[in-house]
């Protein structure tokens, strides 16, 4: 009977089924291709692709090959994934603004910082860096293991063994499955110098040396020394990186910003589109324009909307509104020697890098020992033949076998007859044995001093550090690669500016009619004019007072919301105006009640037609969007009646209602809330309140007499009406006004 083709079924729990099934799919994300190894800073594709580079043997010093036969060779020998992901991860690699070293030397379209892509791959070019080379040096001397590769057909290494820190000179980002990677990029110099120093003292501290991320595109750090101990000491935690920012004065007195680099990952294109925003959306009234004359260099230029903004708040406001200022990640997890995922001190992944090339030193001794065994052995061959020379001849000549003789006659090994009889005639001269035996001395010594190396451990921290000098010599300051590009620079947080600092202070007049249509002139006209000025038909002026650009007005409605508009937004004093309900969420059908600057004073006086009332502070009054804020909730048959500015030196309020009886309390008895009904100012048998005031009680109340000599009167004495609040008053003074308003 056949055998069933089928895989037999399993009876398992299906939870565990699939909980196994996605930690294996987990594990394999982590470890194959998220997370790059603390020794060598790259990921398997990273790793595969210069591999096969260096097979084709794309040196510095070769021509470039297409990038398609590089990609082909990668995905068809090592990485069978798609050809996009790993041109990709090659484009990368040859970025000079996404790579501090770059590893690739890409001829052609590779991108560019305004985040065009790279062209297509049979276009393209490349060849290795002579930082590759270092990162790869020791492949051919059993530096590192290596591995067959998904088919069983060709080997790759397990890891680089080079000398040069690529994790945290290039850094590296990665997401796996439940982690993630966030590594910025360091200065080479810096990390071998702190290298040098944990070689002599393990304990060292390598912020003395690493003074934080060096980025390939500039830009400033302006966190603290404590923050960046801080993030380096846990491994987890974020950079702030602002763009570079000067100012060029012109003559006559203009200026404009010039940012000449770009925070770390920020597209350029992206970052023009940001500005340009501010300006279309208006939200960054000081910013004038914004234009892009990069060619090589970047170079970025904003202008003020006028010479009189004040070039400090224009570029901290840049700082908070635009990406001129981001926050780099730091998240140092890593796979360490064991394979396993953690998260690293920027001191500990430099100790583990450090270990890696003490096991590679070794590893490289070792087998340079191995290859002066071999060499010495075959020499002392040489040497045996060139000294019997006219026997070995003979024994050729004659023998039938020939190696079996000599070895029994000269006891050579295997290898050493083997290699006799393969000599070259042209080898016999007696020049060739003084080179023998002088290339034999040479390697004995030689031999004697890796003996002497790998059994003594302070010869190979020597040895060692002399190496990575040679390295650090490379990439030193004072050259063009290695030389700092990130300024660590303290700043404080870019500050919240205020609007009135963003816009132009210039003095209007505001208008708004009865029918509810606003505009602004230009200048502090004459008030007395308003009532002259042009108005719709049937319509007349109803508020009208001074401001400036930078002020805020309050309009309160009969409901008790309060709106806020920006003095600055207002339309021009020609013509009538706009309506105001274009500008705020406002009903046709509700009155509005009061119009005033929210400077005028720090704490309002706020009633309703039934006479209860409260003192409110302006700032609670201010409304964020156009549908405004409730302040006041008037009672059911009630509405808002009056909005009064408090002066500070205020004591008293004067309340009269309808049925013309005045009351004057403490203002102290006045709740101050920042919502809600309020209490009751005065009590009415019949009608409701008619206006209120707050004043100061030594100076009395002032009122018009009426009439064209505009005569004023004061009643100084207001004891008869002085009671607690909330009681029923009684009739003003002789002489006080028939509509029941105070003056004010």
């Amino acid at each position: 009977m056949a055998s069933n083709p089928v895989d037999p079924i399993i009876d398992a729990p299906f939870d565990s089924a699939l909980s196994e099934r996605y930690l294996v799919y987990a594990l394999s994300t982590i470890t194959a291709r998220s997370l790059p190894d603390v020794r060598d800073g790259l990921k398997p594709v990273h790793r595969r692709l210069l591999w096969a580079m260096r097979l084709l043997r794309l040196d510095p010093a070769s021509g470039y090959k297409k990038c398609a036969r590089v990609v082909g060779d990668v995905i068809g020998k090592y990485h069978p994934h798609g050809d996009q992901s790993v041109y990709d991860a090659m484009v990368r690699l040859a970025q000079t603004f996404a790579l501090r070293y770059p590893l690739v030397d890409g001829q052609g379209n590779f991108g560019n910082i305004d985040g065009d892509n790279a062209a297509a791959y049979r276009y393209t070019e490349a060849r290795l860096t002579q930082v590759a080379i270092d990162l790869m040096a020791g492949l051919d001397e059993d530096a590192t293991d290596f591995r067959a590769t998904y088919n069983g057909e060709e080997q790759e290494p397990e890891l680089f063994p080079g000398m040069f820190p690529n994790l945290l000179a290039n850094g590296a980002a990665g997401i796996a499955v439940g982690m993630a990677t966030s590594i910025p990029p360091h200065n080479a110099a810096e990390l071998l110098d702190a290298a040098v120093a944990l070689i002599d003292n393990p304990q060292a501290n390598v912020l003395d040396y690493v003074k934080g991320p060096d980025f390939p595109t500039g830009g400033l750090v302006v966190d603290s020394p404590a923050a960046i101990a801080e993030s380096y000491a846990t491994g987890r935690g974020g950079f702030r990186v602002r763009a570079r920012i000067t100012v060029e004065r012109e003559k006559g007195g203009g200026w404009y910003l010039v940012v000449s680099e770009i925070p770390y990952g920020v597209q350029k294109g992206k970052l023009i589109e940001g500005i340009a925003a501010l300006i279309t959306d208006k939200k960054l009234p000081i910013l004038g324009d914004v234009r892009d004359e990069s060619d090589e260099e970047i170079r970025i230029v904003i202008e003020p909307r006028a010479r009189t903004v004040d070039a400090d708040t224009l570029t901290e406001s840049l700082y908070r509104l635009t990406d001129l200022e981001t926050r780099v990640p730091l998240n140092l997890n890593v796979l360490d020697k064991t394979r396993t995922p953690r998260v690293m001190s920027l001191g500990e992944a430099l100790a583990a890098w450090v270990e890696h090339q003490f096991v590679v030193l070794r590893r490289r001794s070792e087998h340079r020992l191995q290859k002066i065994a071999d060499r010495l052995e075959l020499l002392g061959g040489y040497i045996i033949a060139y000294l019997n020379l006219d026997r070995v001849i003979e024994i050729i000549r004659t023998e039938d076998e020939p190696k079996p003789v000599m070895i029994a006659e000269f006891e050579l090994t295997d290898r050493q007859a083997e290699a006799i009889l393969n000599m070259r005639l042209r080898s016999l001269r007696k020049l060739e044995e003084m080179e023998l035996v002088r290339e034999r001395d040479a390697l004995t010594k030689e031999q004697a001093g890796l003996v002497d190396l790998l059994a003594n451990e302070g010869k190979q921290r020597r040895r060692l550090k002399g190496d990575l000098r040679k390295i650090r010599d490379r990439y030193g300051p004072e050259t063009a690669l290695g030389a700092r590009r990130t300024t660590i620079a303290e700043a404080a947080p870019a500050r919240v500016i205020p609007l009135e600092a963003m816009i132009e202070r210039e003095p209007i007049t505001v208008i708004l009619s009865q029918r509810g249509w606003i505009r602004a002139m230009k200048g502090h006209v004459d008030l007395a004019s308003a009532e002259t000025m042009k108005f719709k038909e049937g319509d007349g002026p109803a508020f009208a007072f001074h401001a400036q650009t930078t002020d805020k007005l309050l309009l309160a409605a009969a409901t008790g919301r309060f709106y806020t508009l920006g003095a600055d937004k207002l339309p021009g004093g020609r013509g009538f105006g706009e309506p105001v309900r274009l500008l705020i969420e406002l009903d046709g059908s509700v009155q509005i009640i009061a119009f005033l600057r929210a400077s005028s004073s720090d704490r309002l006086l706020v009633a309703a037609t039934d006479g209860r009332g409260f003192l409110v502070k302006t700032a609670d009054t201010i409304a964020e969007t156009r549908k405004g804020k409730t302040v006041m909730t008037p009672r059911a048959g009630a509405m808002l009646s009056l909005v009064k500015p408090v002066h500070p030196e205020d004591d008293y309020v004067a309340a009269i209602g309808d049925n013309r009886k005045m009351l004057v309390f403490p203002l102290s008895e006045l709740a101050e809330l920042s919502r809600g009904q309020g209490v009751q100012l005065q009590r009415y048998r019949d009608g409701g309140l008619s206006d209120a005031i707050t004043f100061r009680f030594d100076k009395g109340l002032t009122w018009a007499m009426g009439g064209e000599a505009g005569r004023m009167r004061t009643e100084s004495d207001l004891t008869p009406w002085r009671a607690a609040r909330g009681a029923a008053g009684r009739m003003p003074p002789t002489g006080f006004p028939r509509d029941n308003r105070f003056q004010g």
